[in-house]
């Protein structure tokens, strides 16, 4: 997936009670607090150069070569998986830097459209120094899914139904990856798993909505197997339940900020693969 969220960890531990409080407001500050926007600029700064060297070490390391495109490996490595990859990490952090431009007093409509540019900004940073990797190249299919995943939380700001959708990740070591395939999971796209979260409660009729566990979400999910490189290897598809974090009980300014970001996460819940055949789990990791 090639991508290091340092930036969120450093936020969330940085920002701590007064973010808690602000970031759920709807109404924006109208005076811009400096002194924490310098703040979320300077995290930012320091984790790009952190999360730069790491990459480099991870990916860049190779032989390098003038910029290209890459259009045949890009889509047989994984079959597409990586995409997946793409669009969550520009959709998390576009959701994270506009709460950290709102607790900065950046008026919400604003602090979508920044943190959005942003997130795509950074994706596309990363995207021309792989065209200049010998081994990954620019791949547009890449930028298309950074660009998506950037852009959604905006449509969720503009369109309200779309706030019911909600994309998440799971991970579980598979095979290859317990025999030391990647130095980390979130490289080993047969340990990913993708899942589009959706809220039934909120969809059904008001008179219908009390039959319907609040904290139960529907999801379908996406994974890969038994890849090669070379286009080899197949696609897995699920049905399963979530979990509504938002919904449980809890309302201090800890307890919502930890539902609000680990419900980019999905847990390990009922599912059924239903595609190319069918299991049963009693708890799909």
């Amino acid at each position: 997936m090639k991508k290091i969220p340092v930036a969120i960890v450093l936020f969330l531990l940085t920002a701590g009670r007064p973010f808690a409080q602000t970031a759920e407001d709807s109404v924006s500050k109208d005076k811009v607090d400096y002194i924490r926007l310098s703040l979320v600029g300077g995290i930012t700064a320091g984790a790009f150069v952190y999360g730069y060297a790491v990459q480099n070490n991870l990916w860049w390391k190779g032989d390098k070569s003038s910029f290209h495109f890459d259009w045949t490996h890009d889509w047989r490595y994984a079959l597409g998986e990586d995409k997946f990859g793409h669009f969550f990490f520009p959709y998390l952090v576009t959701n994270i830097y506009t709460d950290a431009l709102k607790w900065s007093g950046v008026n919400e409509n604003s602090s979508i459209i920044y943190a959005s540019s942003f997130a795509l900004l950074y994706e596309t940073f990363v995207e021309v120094r792989d065209g200049f990797s010998k081994q990954w190249g620019f791949s547009w299919g890449d930028f298309t899914a950074d660009a998506l995943g950037a852009a959604y939380p905006v449509l969720q700001h503009k369109i309200p139904v779309l706030k019911n959708f909600n994309y998440k990740i799971s991970f579980y070591p598979s095979d290859r990856f317990k025999n030391g395939s990647n130095k980390v999971i979130f490289d080993d796209y047969e340990s990913t798993y993708d899942w589009l979260s959706i809220n039934v409660n909120n969809l059904l009729p008001d008179n219908l909505k009390q039959l319907y566990p609040s904290f139960i979400n529907l999801a379908i999910g996406h994974s890969v197997e038994k890849l090669n490189d070379q286009g080899g290897g197949s696609h897995r598809l699920y049905l399963g339940l979530d979990w509504n974090l938002g919904a449980l009980p809890g309302s201090g300014w800890f307890i919502k900020l930890l539902k609000k970001y680990l419900s980019f996460y999905h847990f390990p819940a009922p599912a059924v693969q239903i595609y190319p055949n069918v299991i049963w789990y009693g708890l799909k990791f």
